[in-house]
């Protein structure tokens, strides 16, 4: 199989990875006055099972070309645990190549139909790329 037309090279996913904790990263530790996760952890097997559930239930609405759309979220904070981040996927419909289309994620619709997937493994400390 070839490799993907979007991927990017070990170096440059440190740099931005870099980027992000001296700016973001240092800005959400200075807010909530913890060093929260930023890093999300899910075996190849549990991508694929949504992926493949995703496609299935797109299917059957008649949506050929559905997409994925990964959200920031963060957990209810309570009195013994700390509000650590998280992601979610949703599905999404119809979407035209989103490499060559920049303006498509401001298009694309999410399928509120289909429920979105959490519950990854996060590192508490966060592992660096």
């Amino acid at each position: 199989m070839a490799k993907p037309i979007n991927c990017i090279t070990v170096k440059e996913a440190r740099d931005i990875q870099n980027v992000w904790k001296n700016s973001r990263g240092k800005e959400i530790e200075r807010a909530q006055k913890y060093e929260d996760t930023r890093e999300f952890l899910y075996s190849v097997d549990e991508l694929q099972e949504y992926l493949d559930y995703v496609r299935e239930m797109s299917t059957k609405q008649g949506i050929t070309n559905p997409g994925i759309r990964i959200y920031f979220a963060a957990y209810p904070g309570a009195a013994s645990k700390k509000s650590y981040s998280t992601v979610f996927l949703s599905a999404t419909n119809s979407v035209s190549s989103v490499s060559s289309e920049k303006s498509a994620e401001d298009t694309v619709e999410n399928n509120y139909s289909i429920d979105p997937l959490n519950h990854s493994s996060g590192g508490v400390p966060p592992v660096d790329y």
